[in-house]
C-alpha cells in the first residue's frame, strides 16, 4: 500500500483528510478509487491503514481501518551535517539518507564549499529538499519524515552541538594515518537512543581551521574506510554501517 505523511490537524477521531499534492498523487498517479486502502502516517510516528471513502478535486477522505504496530525507525538518532556540495549532489544525499534512516539533516556552508547560498536561494532549496525527503520517506516506509534544518557555518554547527552524545566528523587525513579512529570503533561506543551528529565535508574536504574548530568542540575525527570517498557517498557509507550494526547485527 502507498504511504502518505499527513499533518496532525488532518486527523479527527477515526477519520483522516488528505489535501495538497498527495491528492494529485492518489487520484492521478496511483488512480486510486473509493474503497481502496492506503497507509497514513501521523507526525508522531504512528501509522494506520485507511480506507478511501471519497475523492474530490482537492481532498481525499478516508476512515481508519486499523492501526499498525510497526516502526522502521532507527534506534539511533543520526543527524547528517553535509558540507554544501556542487550541482544536485545534496538532493542525492537527502534522498538516500532518508532511505537509510537519518533522523535529520543540516546543510553546512564550509570554507571549501564552491556552492554559496543566499537567502532567496536557501528558501527555495529548503522547500524542494523537504519535498524530496518526504517522498523518500514514503517510498522507504519510514514512520517519520527526517527534519532539514537551517544552513549553518561549521563554527555555528560546532558551538550549537551540545545536545548530541556522539559527535563525529569524517576527516580524510584520518584515512592516511597509520594510527586512526575508525568508524567501526566510533560505532562500538554508541548506545541505543543516542543522538549522533556526523559532519561530512564538501568536495575539497575540511580546511585546517574547521578541523581545529570541530576538535575543540569535542568532535572526533573518523576514517570511513581506507579509501577516499566522494562527499555524496560518505554519509551513506556511515548510515549503512550504523544500520547494519544496530538493526541487522546487534539486535537480531
Amino acid at each position: 500500500m502507498q504511504r502518505y505523511f499527513i499533518p496532525s490537524e488532518n486527523w479527527t477521531d477515526n477519520k483522516v483528510t488528505i489535501t495538497g499534492d498527495d491528492v494529485h498523487h492518489i487520484a492521478r498517479v496511483m488512480r486510486s478509487h473509493t474503497g481502496e486502502e492506503i497507509i497514513c502516517n501521523h507526525p508522531d510516528g504512528y501509522a494506520a491503514v485507511c480506507r478511501i471513502t471519497d475523492i474530490e478535486k482537492d481532498t481525499v477522505y478516508t476512515i481508519i481501518s486499523k492501526w499498525l504496530e510497526e516502526s522502521s525507525e532507527s534506534p539511533i538518532d543520526v543527524t547528517i551535517a553535509q558540507g554544501l556540495p556542487k550541482s544536485d549532489k545534496m538532493e542525492f544525499v537527502l534522498q538516500k539518507g532518508a532511505e537509510l534512516g537519518a533522523a535529520s539533516f543540516i546543510p553546512v556552508q564550509t570554507d571549501r564549499s564552491v556552492t554559496v547560498w543566499d537567502q532567496k536561494k536557501t528558501d527555495k532549496k529548503l522547500k524542494r529538499y523537504s519535498k524530496i525527503i518526504k517522498e523518500a520517506s514514503e517510498q522507504s516506509h519510514r514512520n517519520k519524515i527526517p527534519r532539514i534544518q537551517k544552513v549553518m557555518s561549521t563554527t555555528e554547527l560546532a558551538t550549537d552541538s551540545g545536545n548530541y552524545q556522539i559527535k563525529l566528523f569524517a576527516y580524510e587525513e584520518e584515512a592516511k594515518n597509520e594510527v586512526f579512529q575508525s568508524l567501526g570503533t566510533a560505532i562500538s561506543k554508541i548506545s541505543r537512543g543516542d543522538r549522533v551528529l556526523l559532519v561530512i565535508g564538501p568536495e575539497g574536504g575540511f580546511s585546517g581551521r574547521e578541523a581545529d574548530v570541530l576538535k575543540q568542540n569535542e568532535f572526533i575525527p573518523v576514517r570511513l574506510g581506507p579509501r577516499i570517498l566522494r562527499t555524496e557517498t560518505a554519509s551513506l557509507y556511515a548510515l549503512a554501517s550504523i544500520s547494519y550494526h544496530f538493526e541487522e547485527l546487534r539486535w537480531t
